[in-house]
């Protein structure tokens, strides 16, 4: 008999979105055709069906998670085993379409029941398959591309609190960014955010190399948990099979972890540190872990957003993630931190990928940023600035405005040069204590005459 007719109805318990079944099979065997990981559907008494996935087996009890949540479910209830994991539509078909958590169209568009499907949350790629990361993935954002280079197969986050821009800024550099495809994974999104991906896609022309998985704050909690590997498994498919260079962006991660931990308290799991499960790293690092550059294929770029309740670094989420991740970047007042953000993997394309002085250029404008910061730490305490002091000041400032602004958008190539006329416009050559043969070449001594014409009693050295 096909596993997927038989129906179990002894229902033991209902705790949330948790449902609890006994389950034993036709020769009598504890748990039935029931498999970890595989797919259930649950009907009701009254005809309605909703999908669920088998999270724990304990001899003949076995619960599933119901994805549409067990509201207005009957104890009466009977379930079917699919005997397959979760799956996630994957074809060319799906360019520039929207699925909600479970992977159902949202927009309307054309049927792709037809589609190939792939299943979602295998393993991570052997490490035999993997290339070094070495290319340079472009987003024209100059606090990323000069100071803290993004590179194809990186994992790395955006830490960030409530009420920051970080849902506009990881929309631009999906816009921006030159990737092939674009798998864009939203957790528990107020539909205004919703609104604004999807908008700032449509707008900018780049909806047709797109793919949005959403689960909006409306949604059951459990389809969170979906999102990233219905996300991730899609774009390992593009990249191996087509070659793709894919970016995945995904927000936020700590909605996926908060998710997490409503389930395990619904399973009656120990919790850890502030509530949460103690598999959170292995939880997290398991999706992360699916970025690679694949030998004799495309690469998957993971670009996330994980929010520091309270600005707390220390909290188990961002604290969990910069174990796994390769630096991060730290969105603070509207801008990027230069101090806060890190890459660690920049090293393998500045001065390769990128122009011969861009390590000088990026090592000297944060030293004279850092200066600028304790001269004007010496001005709120009432020192005495000298006049090198009032330089730094001038430079800070127009660091802060060409550079850390959100809304600053140029190429790697143009901030290059932009650093060195700022440079120019603050200090001798003499001062920048960079390798002179890229000084003699790049140092735009034009830009220094003429300011120095402009501002005679600021431009000499008297303050050294």
């Amino acid at each position: 008999m096909i596993q997927s007719l038989l129906r179990y109805s002894k229902v033991l318990e209902i705790v949330g979105d948790i449902l609890r079944v006994r389950v034993v099979g036709a020769d009598g065997a504890a748990g039935g055709p029931a498999r970890f990981g595989d797919l259930a559907l649950v009907e009701n008494i009254d005809g309605r069906q909703s999908l669920a996935q088998v999270i724990g087996l304990d001899r003949d009890t076995v619960t599933l998670q119901v994805f549409a949540g067990t509201k207005g479910l009957s104890t009466r209830c009977a379930v079917r085993f699919l005997g397959h994991p979760m799956q996630a539509t994957y074809s060319d078909n799906i360019l520039g379409r929207i699925f909600n958590g479970i992977g159902l169209p949202l927009d309307g568009g054309p049927d792709l029941s037809a589609d190939a499907k792939v299943e979602i949350g295998g393993p991570p790629v052997n490490p035999m398959r993997r290339l070094l990361a070495s290319r340079l993935i472009r987003t024209d954002v100059p606090m990323i591309d000069v100071f803290n280079t993004l590179v194809e197969s990186q994992k790395i986050p955006i830490f960030s609190v409530a009420g920051e821009p970080y849902n506009s800024f990881l929309a631009r550099i999906g816009i921006q960014a030159d990737a092939d495809v674009v798998i864009f994974g939203g957790m528990g999104l107020i539909f205004d955010d919703f609104h604004l991906f999807r908008s700032a896609f449509e707008d900018a022309g780049v909806f047709g190399r797109t793919v949005m998985f959403v689960n909006q704050a409306s949604d059951p909690v459990v389809e969170r948990l979906l999102v990233p590997d219905m996300a991730l498994a899609v774009a390992e498919r593009f990249a191996v099979e087509e070659s793709k260079r894919v970016l995945v962006l995904l927000t936020d991660m700590t909605a996926f972890a908060d998710a997490m931990k409503e389930i395990g308290v619904a399973m009656d799991q120990v919790p850890s540190n502030r509530g949460y499960m103690g598999d959170l790293y292995s939880q997290l690092a398991r999706r992360y872990e699916k970025a690679c550059d694949f030998r004799g294929g495309g690469s998957v770029t993971i670009l996330s957003v994980t929010t520091m309740p309270g600005d707390d670094v220390t909290h188990p989420v961002p604290d969990n993630t910069g174990y796994i991740t390769e630096g991060q970047f730290y969105l603070h007042e509207g801008m990027l931190d230069p101090f806060g953000s890190l890459s660690r993997l920049k090293q393998h394309v500045i001065g390769k990928a990128t122009r011969e002085d861009h390590a000088q250029i990026m090592n000297t404008l944060i030293r004279f940023y850092a200066d600028a910061r304790d001269a004007r730490q010496k001005q709120a305490m009432a020192f005495e600035l000298s006049a090198f002091d009032e330089r730094l000041l001038v430079f800070g400032e127009l660091f802060r405005k060409r550079f850390m602004r959100l809304d600053v958008s140029m190429p790697l190539e143009e901030a290059l040069d932009l650093g060195w006329r700022t440079l120019a416009e603050c200090f001798e050559p003499e001062e920048l204590l960079m390798k002179q043969s890229l000084v003699d070449k790049y140092y735009p001594r034009e830009v220094r005459e003429q300011h120095r014409g402009q501002n005679p009693d600021k431009s000499g050295t008297e303050g050294l």
